[in-house]
Protein backbone atom coordinates (compact mmCIF):
# COMPACT_ATOMS: atom_id res chain seq x y z
CA UNK A 1 0.00 0.00 0.00
CA UNK A 2 1.10 3.57 -1.05
CA UNK A 3 2.05 5.65 1.62
CA UNK A 4 -0.62 8.57 0.53
CA UNK A 5 -3.57 5.23 1.00
CA UNK A 6 -1.83 4.37 4.43
CA UNK A 7 -2.77 8.17 5.26
CA UNK A 8 -5.78 8.15 3.86
CA UNK A 9 -6.63 4.69 5.54
CA UNK A 10 -5.26 5.77 9.40
CA UNK A 11 -7.44 9.36 9.20
CA UNK A 12 -10.78 7.54 7.98
CA UNK A 13 -10.71 4.46 10.25
CA UNK A 14 -9.98 7.38 12.96
CA UNK A 15 -12.72 9.07 12.20
CA UNK A 16 -14.64 6.14 11.89
CA UNK A 17 -13.29 5.06 15.71
CA UNK A 18 -14.41 8.56 17.04
CA UNK A 19 -17.94 8.07 15.56
CA UNK A 20 -18.56 4.82 16.62
CA UNK A 21 -17.86 4.54 20.34
CA UNK A 22 -19.60 7.59 21.06
CA UNK A 23 -22.72 6.41 19.03
CA UNK A 24 -22.63 2.90 20.32
CA UNK A 25 -22.17 3.74 23.87
CA UNK A 26 -25.36 6.33 23.55
CA UNK A 27 -27.07 3.59 22.09
CA UNK A 28 -26.09 0.93 24.34
CA UNK A 29 -26.72 2.54 27.11
CA UNK A 30 -30.44 3.72 26.23
CA UNK A 31 -30.72 0.22 25.55
CA UNK A 32 -29.49 -1.33 28.90
CA UNK A 33 -31.65 1.27 30.83
CA UNK A 34 -34.69 -0.16 29.28
CA UNK A 35 -34.12 -3.21 30.98
CA UNK A 36 -32.89 -2.14 34.30
CA UNK A 37 -36.27 -3.67 35.81
CA UNK A 38 -34.55 -6.80 35.88
CA UNK A 39 -32.98 -5.34 38.55
CA UNK A 40 -35.49 -3.58 40.74
CA UNK A 41 -37.97 -6.49 39.74
CA UNK A 42 -36.66 -9.62 40.33
CA UNK A 43 -33.24 -8.65 42.79
CA UNK A 44 -30.63 -9.67 40.64
CA UNK A 45 -27.12 -8.78 41.49
CA UNK A 46 -25.37 -6.00 39.65
CA UNK A 47 -23.41 -8.32 38.08
CA UNK A 48 -26.22 -10.36 36.09
CA UNK A 49 -27.27 -6.80 34.98
CA UNK A 50 -24.22 -6.37 33.28
CA UNK A 51 -23.92 -9.39 31.86
CA UNK A 52 -26.72 -9.47 30.44
CA UNK A 53 -25.84 -5.58 29.43
CA UNK A 54 -22.89 -7.29 27.46
CA UNK A 55 -25.26 -9.58 25.56
CA UNK A 56 -27.31 -6.43 24.09
CA UNK A 57 -24.03 -5.12 22.71
CA UNK A 58 -23.72 -7.41 19.49
CA UNK A 59 -27.33 -6.74 18.59
CA UNK A 60 -26.63 -2.80 17.88
CA UNK A 61 -22.95 -3.00 16.49
CA UNK A 62 -24.07 -4.07 13.38
CA UNK A 63 -27.01 -1.27 13.16
CA UNK A 64 -24.69 1.13 13.92
CA UNK A 65 -21.21 0.25 12.24
CA UNK A 66 -22.65 1.39 8.52
CA UNK A 67 -23.42 4.77 9.37
CA UNK A 68 -20.38 5.50 11.64
CA UNK A 69 -18.21 4.54 8.41
CA UNK A 70 -20.33 7.31 6.33
CA UNK A 71 -19.17 9.56 8.64
CA UNK A 72 -16.03 8.81 9.09
CA UNK A 73 -15.38 8.99 5.06
CA UNK A 74 -17.36 11.95 4.43
CA UNK A 75 -15.86 13.62 6.93
CA UNK A 76 -12.05 12.74 6.52
CA UNK A 77 -12.42 13.05 2.48
CA UNK A 78 -14.61 16.81 3.18
CA UNK A 79 -11.59 17.91 5.55
CA UNK A 80 -8.79 16.65 2.96
CA UNK A 81 -10.71 18.94 0.22
CA UNK A 82 -10.85 21.55 2.44
CA UNK A 83 -7.67 21.72 3.22
CA UNK A 84 -6.38 21.26 -0.30
CA UNK A 85 -4.83 17.88 -0.34
CA UNK A 86 -7.49 16.40 -2.50
CA UNK A 87 -6.45 18.96 -5.23
CA UNK A 88 -2.49 18.38 -4.47
CA UNK A 89 -3.57 14.52 -5.36
CA UNK A 90 -5.22 15.21 -8.41
CA UNK A 91 -2.69 18.06 -9.81
CA UNK A 92 0.28 15.42 -8.88
CA UNK A 93 -1.49 12.81 -11.45
CA UNK A 94 -2.73 10.78 -9.28
CA UNK A 95 -5.94 7.75 -10.12
CA UNK A 96 -8.90 8.09 -8.02
CA UNK A 97 -7.70 4.38 -6.85
CA UNK A 98 -5.50 6.04 -4.52
CA UNK A 99 -8.71 7.47 -2.43
CA UNK A 100 -11.06 4.28 -3.50
CA UNK A 101 -8.61 1.45 -2.07
CA UNK A 102 -7.92 2.65 1.64
CA UNK A 103 -11.40 3.51 2.07
CA UNK A 104 -13.14 -0.03 0.50
CA UNK A 105 -10.50 -1.62 2.07
CA UNK A 106 -12.06 -0.47 5.23
CA UNK A 107 -15.65 -0.64 4.26
CA UNK A 108 -15.02 -4.35 3.45
CA UNK A 109 -13.62 -5.26 6.73
CA UNK A 110 -16.59 -3.80 8.25
CA UNK A 111 -18.90 -5.90 6.22
CA UNK A 112 -16.88 -9.10 6.95
CA UNK A 113 -17.09 -7.73 10.66
CA UNK A 114 -20.66 -7.29 10.75
CA UNK A 115 -21.08 -10.35 8.68
CA UNK A 116 -20.01 -12.37 11.23
CA UNK A 117 -21.59 -10.55 14.55
CA UNK A 118 -24.92 -10.79 12.49
CA UNK A 119 -24.50 -14.00 12.00
CA UNK A 120 -22.82 -15.93 14.71
CA UNK A 121 -22.58 -13.82 17.26
CA UNK A 122 -25.63 -12.14 17.45
CA UNK A 123 -28.06 -15.20 17.93
CA UNK A 124 -25.92 -16.81 20.69
CA UNK A 125 -25.68 -13.38 22.46
CA UNK A 126 -29.98 -13.00 21.54
CA UNK A 127 -30.91 -16.79 23.12
CA UNK A 128 -28.39 -16.01 26.50
CA UNK A 129 -29.95 -12.53 26.81
CA UNK A 130 -33.58 -13.88 26.99
CA UNK A 131 -32.86 -17.52 29.02
CA UNK A 132 -30.77 -15.04 31.44
CA UNK A 133 -34.34 -12.54 32.13
CA UNK A 134 -36.76 -16.13 31.93
CA UNK A 135 -33.78 -17.52 34.75
CA UNK A 136 -34.55 -14.36 36.58
CA UNK A 137 -38.17 -14.37 36.66
CA UNK A 138 -38.74 -18.28 36.96
CA UNK A 139 -38.12 -17.98 40.55
CA UNK A 140 -39.94 -14.02 41.50
CA UNK A 141 -42.85 -15.85 43.34
CA UNK A 142 -40.54 -18.12 44.66
CA UNK A 143 -38.01 -16.86 46.11
CA UNK A 144 -37.92 -13.21 45.44
CA UNK A 145 -40.99 -11.26 46.14
CA UNK A 146 -41.16 -9.96 49.56
CA UNK A 147 -43.99 -11.03 52.20
CA UNK A 148 -47.25 -8.88 52.32
CA UNK A 149 -45.98 -6.40 49.54
CA UNK A 150 -48.23 -6.63 46.45
CA UNK A 151 -46.41 -7.01 43.25
CA UNK A 152 -47.13 -7.45 39.35
CA UNK A 153 -45.15 -9.98 38.01
CA UNK A 154 -46.65 -9.39 34.60
CA UNK A 155 -48.82 -6.35 33.15
CA UNK A 156 -52.06 -6.54 35.26
CA UNK A 157 -51.38 -9.41 36.74
CA UNK A 158 -50.16 -8.97 40.92
CA UNK A 159 -49.44 -11.36 43.37
CA UNK A 160 -49.17 -10.97 47.50
CA UNK A 161 -48.01 -13.68 50.16
CA UNK A 162 -47.88 -13.74 53.87
CA UNK A 163 -45.42 -16.04 54.58
CA UNK A 164 -42.83 -17.82 51.96
CA UNK A 165 -41.82 -21.49 53.63
CA UNK A 166 -38.69 -23.64 52.25
CA UNK A 167 -40.00 -26.33 49.24
CA UNK A 168 -41.60 -22.92 47.49
CA UNK A 169 -44.26 -23.15 49.27
CA UNK A 170 -46.60 -20.33 49.62
CA UNK A 171 -49.12 -19.35 52.33
CA UNK A 172 -51.75 -16.42 52.54
CA UNK A 173 -51.93 -15.90 48.93
CA UNK A 174 -53.60 -13.32 47.10
CA UNK A 175 -53.46 -13.23 43.21
CA UNK A 176 -55.21 -10.45 40.88
CA UNK A 177 -55.47 -11.04 37.58
CA UNK A 178 -56.87 -8.16 35.07
CA UNK A 179 -55.25 -9.56 31.92
CA UNK A 180 -58.60 -10.88 30.51
CA UNK A 181 -60.73 -7.58 29.79
CA UNK A 182 -64.05 -10.35 29.33
CA UNK A 183 -63.51 -10.36 33.53
CA UNK A 184 -62.11 -9.39 36.44
CA UNK A 185 -60.46 -12.52 38.78
CA UNK A 186 -59.47 -12.39 42.40
CA UNK A 187 -58.01 -15.29 43.41
CA UNK A 188 -57.09 -16.42 47.03
CA UNK A 189 -56.06 -19.58 48.81
CA UNK A 190 -54.39 -20.34 52.65
CA UNK A 191 -51.48 -22.33 50.42
CA UNK A 192 -49.84 -22.41 47.44
CA UNK A 193 -46.62 -23.86 45.94
CA UNK A 194 -44.95 -23.85 42.56
CA UNK A 195 -43.46 -26.88 40.74
CA UNK A 196 -39.68 -27.20 39.71
CA UNK A 197 -40.49 -25.82 36.22
CA UNK A 198 -42.03 -22.79 37.02
CA UNK A 199 -44.90 -23.50 34.89
CA UNK A 200 -48.10 -23.86 37.45
CA UNK A 201 -49.15 -22.11 40.43
CA UNK A 202 -50.99 -25.16 42.73
CA UNK A 203 -53.27 -23.40 45.54
CA UNK A 204 -55.20 -24.71 47.92
CA UNK A 205 -58.40 -23.96 50.34
CA UNK A 206 -59.28 -20.92 48.54
CA UNK A 207 -61.64 -19.29 46.39
CA UNK A 208 -61.80 -17.19 43.54
CA UNK A 209 -63.83 -14.73 42.61
CA UNK A 210 -64.87 -13.83 39.27
CA UNK A 211 -66.36 -10.07 38.08
CA UNK A 212 -67.90 -9.66 34.50
CA UNK A 213 -68.29 -6.23 33.12
CA UNK A 214 -71.81 -5.62 33.61
CA UNK A 215 -71.10 -5.99 37.27
CA UNK A 216 -71.90 -9.41 37.90
CA UNK A 217 -69.89 -11.49 40.51
CA UNK A 218 -69.41 -14.92 41.40
CA UNK A 219 -67.54 -16.86 43.88
CA UNK A 220 -66.39 -20.16 43.63
CA UNK A 221 -64.41 -22.33 46.37
CA UNK A 222 -61.80 -24.98 45.59
CA UNK A 223 -59.62 -27.67 47.48
CA UNK A 224 -57.18 -27.68 44.70
CA UNK A 225 -56.71 -25.27 41.46
CA UNK A 226 -54.01 -25.28 39.31
CA UNK A 227 -53.10 -21.59 37.85
CA UNK A 228 -51.29 -21.84 34.54
CA UNK A 229 -48.39 -19.80 34.54
CA UNK A 230 -46.68 -21.42 31.07
CA UNK A 231 -48.00 -18.21 28.87
CA UNK A 232 -46.27 -16.14 30.72
CA UNK A 233 -42.75 -16.24 28.67
CA UNK A 234 -40.59 -14.01 31.68
CA UNK A 235 -42.35 -16.67 34.31
CA UNK A 236 -41.10 -19.68 33.03
CA UNK A 237 -38.16 -19.63 32.48
CA UNK A 238 -38.78 -21.08 28.99
CA UNK A 239 -38.10 -17.97 26.89
CA UNK A 240 -39.32 -17.92 23.20
CA UNK A 241 -37.27 -17.94 20.42
CA UNK A 242 -38.36 -16.16 17.77
CA UNK A 243 -36.16 -15.99 14.04
CA UNK A 244 -33.65 -13.55 14.93
CA UNK A 245 -32.52 -15.80 17.62
CA UNK A 246 -31.88 -19.08 15.30
CA UNK A 247 -28.64 -20.24 13.99
CA UNK A 248 -27.25 -19.37 10.66
CA UNK A 249 -27.59 -23.39 10.26
CA UNK A 250 -31.21 -23.78 11.17
CA UNK A 251 -31.92 -20.20 9.11
CA UNK A 252 -30.18 -22.57 6.08
CA UNK A 253 -32.32 -25.82 6.35
CA UNK A 254 -35.55 -25.25 9.15
CA UNK A 255 -37.20 -27.94 10.94
CA UNK A 256 -40.41 -28.38 9.87
CA UNK A 257 -41.81 -29.61 12.70
CA UNK A 258 -40.41 -26.92 15.07
CA UNK A 259 -43.34 -25.09 16.67
CA UNK A 260 -42.26 -20.79 15.78
CA UNK A 261 -41.49 -21.90 12.22
CA UNK A 262 -44.74 -23.31 11.74
CA UNK A 263 -46.66 -20.30 13.13
CA UNK A 264 -44.69 -17.95 10.95
CA UNK A 265 -41.90 -19.51 8.35
CA UNK A 266 -42.27 -16.02 6.45
CA UNK A 267 -40.24 -14.49 9.57
CA UNK A 268 -37.79 -17.45 9.08
CA UNK A 269 -37.00 -16.59 5.57
CA UNK A 270 -37.02 -13.25 5.75
CA UNK A 271 -34.44 -13.36 8.86
CA UNK A 272 -31.92 -15.83 6.80
CA UNK A 273 -32.31 -12.70 3.95
CA UNK A 274 -31.56 -10.32 5.90
CA UNK A 275 -28.35 -11.02 7.22
CA UNK A 276 -27.22 -12.01 3.60
CA UNK A 277 -28.06 -8.19 3.11
CA UNK A 278 -26.85 -6.58 6.28
CA UNK A 279 -23.26 -6.84 5.19
CA UNK A 280 -23.60 -5.31 1.87
CA UNK A 281 -24.64 -2.04 3.74
CA UNK A 282 -21.24 -0.53 4.75
CA UNK A 283 -19.70 -1.22 1.09
CA UNK A 284 -22.82 0.06 -0.26
CA UNK A 285 -22.79 3.44 1.77
CA UNK A 286 -18.34 3.60 1.37
CA UNK A 287 -19.76 3.73 -2.36
CA UNK A 288 -22.16 6.76 -2.25
CA UNK A 289 -19.77 8.56 0.24
CA UNK A 290 -17.38 8.53 -2.72
CA UNK A 291 -19.39 9.50 -5.38
CA UNK A 292 -20.53 12.45 -3.09
CA UNK A 293 -17.19 13.15 -1.42
CA UNK A 294 -14.35 11.66 -3.62
CA UNK A 295 -12.81 14.16 -5.62
CA UNK A 296 -11.56 17.95 -5.11
CA UNK A 297 -14.45 20.42 -5.79
CA UNK A 298 -14.98 24.15 -5.25
CA UNK A 299 -16.28 25.32 -1.93
CA UNK A 300 -18.26 27.38 -4.17
CA UNK A 301 -20.83 24.72 -5.43
CA UNK A 302 -21.25 23.26 -2.02
CA UNK A 303 -24.84 23.85 -1.32
CA UNK A 304 -25.35 21.03 1.21
CA UNK A 305 -22.54 19.38 3.67
CA UNK A 306 -21.74 16.05 1.93
CA UNK A 307 -22.16 14.19 5.65
CA UNK A 308 -25.33 16.10 5.53
CA UNK A 309 -26.06 14.17 2.31
CA UNK A 310 -24.48 10.84 2.30
CA UNK A 311 -26.45 10.50 6.01
CA UNK A 312 -29.44 11.11 3.75
CA UNK A 313 -29.33 9.03 1.31
CA UNK A 314 -28.05 5.86 3.88
CA UNK A 315 -30.97 6.09 6.49
CA UNK A 316 -33.51 6.57 3.58
CA UNK A 317 -31.85 3.00 2.31
CA UNK A 318 -31.72 1.57 6.19
CA UNK A 319 -35.67 3.00 6.48
CA UNK A 320 -36.19 0.89 3.28
CA UNK A 321 -34.96 -2.22 4.04
CA UNK A 322 -36.45 -2.92 7.10
CA UNK A 323 -39.59 -1.95 5.24
CA UNK A 324 -39.16 -4.32 2.67
CA UNK A 325 -38.12 -6.79 5.25
CA UNK A 326 -40.80 -6.11 7.83
CA UNK A 327 -43.23 -6.97 4.54
CA UNK A 328 -41.11 -9.85 3.71
CA UNK A 329 -42.05 -11.41 6.97
CA UNK A 330 -46.08 -11.03 6.37
CA UNK A 331 -46.81 -11.58 2.81
CA UNK A 332 -43.95 -14.99 2.47
CA UNK A 333 -42.92 -13.56 -0.74
CA UNK A 334 -40.43 -10.70 -2.75
CA UNK A 335 -37.47 -12.10 -0.48
CA UNK A 336 -35.20 -10.88 -2.88
CA UNK A 337 -36.79 -7.04 -2.64
CA UNK A 338 -34.51 -7.35 0.80
CA UNK A 339 -31.07 -6.80 -1.37
CA UNK A 340 -32.42 -4.10 -3.11
CA UNK A 341 -31.78 -1.17 -0.74
CA UNK A 342 -27.94 -1.97 -0.37
CA UNK A 343 -27.24 -3.51 -3.33
CA UNK A 344 -29.10 -1.16 -6.24
CA UNK A 345 -27.75 1.94 -5.06
CA UNK A 346 -24.12 -0.09 -4.83
CA UNK A 347 -24.49 -0.62 -8.69
CA UNK A 348 -25.37 3.13 -9.15
CA UNK A 349 -22.67 4.08 -7.31
CA UNK A 350 -19.72 2.19 -9.44
CA UNK A 351 -21.54 3.19 -12.76
CA UNK A 352 -20.87 7.18 -11.42
CA UNK A 353 -17.40 6.23 -10.20
CA UNK A 354 -16.42 4.06 -13.30
CA UNK A 355 -17.73 7.16 -15.42
CA UNK A 356 -16.10 10.02 -13.12
CA UNK A 357 -19.63 11.26 -12.36
CA UNK A 358 -20.89 13.11 -9.07
CA UNK A 359 -23.84 11.80 -7.34
CA UNK A 360 -25.61 15.47 -6.17
CA UNK A 361 -29.28 16.04 -5.15
CA UNK A 362 -31.43 18.59 -7.34
CA UNK A 363 -30.77 22.22 -6.56
CA UNK A 364 -34.10 22.63 -5.31
CA UNK A 365 -33.68 19.45 -2.70
CA UNK A 366 -30.23 21.15 -1.65
CA UNK A 367 -31.52 24.31 -0.68
CA UNK A 368 -34.43 22.71 1.35
CA UNK A 369 -32.43 20.83 3.28
CA UNK A 370 -29.99 23.47 3.33
CA UNK A 371 -32.13 26.08 4.49
CA UNK A 372 -33.25 23.58 7.64
CA UNK A 373 -29.73 22.59 8.90
CA UNK A 374 -29.33 26.80 8.45
CA UNK A 375 -32.18 27.26 10.68
CA UNK A 376 -31.39 24.38 13.05
CA UNK A 377 -27.62 25.85 13.16
CA UNK A 378 -29.24 29.21 14.08
CA UNK A 379 -31.15 27.93 16.83
CA UNK A 380 -28.09 26.26 18.40
CA UNK A 381 -26.34 29.41 18.00
CA UNK A 382 -29.22 31.63 19.60
CA UNK A 383 -29.57 28.68 22.09
CA UNK A 384 -25.74 28.80 23.26
CA UNK A 385 -25.63 32.72 23.48
CA UNK A 386 -28.64 32.74 26.02
CA UNK A 387 -26.87 30.52 28.03
CA UNK A 388 -23.74 31.96 28.10
CA UNK A 389 -22.42 29.67 26.04
CA UNK A 390 -23.21 26.43 27.50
Amino acid sequence: MKLIESYILRRTFQMFLATLLPILAIIWTIQVLGRINLVTDTGQSMGSFATLASFILPTIIPVVMPFALVIGITQTLNAMNNDSELAVIDAAGSPRTVLYKPVLLLATLTALFSFVITNFVEPAARVKAREMVAEAYADLLSSVIEEKTFRSIETNLYVQISERHSGRILMGLFLVDYRDPNFEMIYYAREGSIDEAGTTLTMRNGEVHRKTPDGRVSVIKFLSYAFDLSSMAESTGRAPVYAGDRNLDFLLKPDPTDKYYMDSPGSFHAELHRRFSDWIYPISYALIALVIVGGARSHRRARLHPMVLALVIAFGMRWLGFSLTNLAKNTNSNMWTIYAPPAIPAMIAIFLLASQRRMTLPAAWQNAIGSVYGRLQGRITAMRSKTGGA
